[in-house]
């Protein structure tokens, strides 16, 4: 491991825009560490995917991103996207040994069929390697009431009934995350991409899905090694799909 998990550069911004915005804005100048923290308690515009946003209420939830460099070549990056995702999966199950925890492709953590966490991975490439990732993270801890039209949050509390010291969950989050990502090697890409698979969402489960505008009934069967979907359909076909391209029905 290429550093003490425990003594990671930790920025703490009581408001901001976005963390993710903060963290690139950084990288313009000096370069912090590798494993620096960007968190905030109110992050005003906070990014999903396709631009979506993510709500977080004030003070409720760990809203954070992280600077890193990975080593390997940029047409490996979605190995980052296993790493990070399973790092908090890893976290969750510990915190919720009587849940299912999930991941739905390719990034969102899930709670039986409720969404508890976001990842918005951001890659910087020059030439043929990642230049720097910075890997923005909301997980939902506190919060009891969402306001959005988000479909299906939920946050630790409204699982446990129990309050959580956000400092200490950060704390833990972050080994998990540390563990996953500074133990990325030739040897140990295999085992990340099988426990990313055997986590997957509905993982051989026969669901609707609304893909390029057709509806079909499909199961996931894994993901390709660039990070798209593999449905298989009741004849059998296999669809290879892009993430703007499948939508979930749940």
């Amino acid at each position: 491991m290429k550093q003490d998990i425990l003594k990671a550069t930790i920025i703490h911004l009581p408001e901001t825009k976005s963390t993710n915005s903060y963290a690139v804005d950084i990288l313009s100048g000096a370069r912090p560490e590798e494993g620096c923290v960007i968190v905030t308690d109110h992050q005003t515009n906070g990014k999903g995917t396709d631009s979506n946003t993510w709500e977080s209420e004030k003070g409720k939830n760990l809203t954070f991103s992280l600077i890193l460099y990975p080593s390997f070549p940029a047409d490996q990056q979605f190995i980052m996207n296993k790493a990070i995702s399973l790092g908090i999966y890893d976290f969750l199950v510990a915190e919720l040994p009587d849940h299912k925890v999930t991941i739905k492709w390719p990034n969102d953590l899930y709670i039986e069929d409720k969404k508890i966490c976001g990842i918005l991975i951001q890659n910087s490439v020059t030439g043929n390697k990642l230049d720097y990732t910075v890997v923005g993270i909301g997980l939902n801890v506190n919060q009891l009431s969402f306001i959005s039209n988000a479909p299906n949050p939920v946050s630790l509390k409204m699982i446990t009934d129990l309050d959580y010291n956000l400092s200490d969950i950060l704390q833990k989050l972050l080994h998990s995350l540390f563990n996953r990502y500074f133990t990325i090697n030739q040897e140990t890409i295999s085992k990340t991409e099988t426990d990313y698979q055997e986590a997957l969402y509905r993982l051989m489960e026969w669901h609707e899905y609304l893909v390029k505008e057709s509806r079909i009934h499909a199961r996931i069967t894994g993901t390709t090694d660039f990070g798209q979907l593999l449905l298989e359909t009741e004849t059998g076909e296999i669809l290879v799909c892009d993430t703007k391209e499948v939508k979930f029905n749940i």
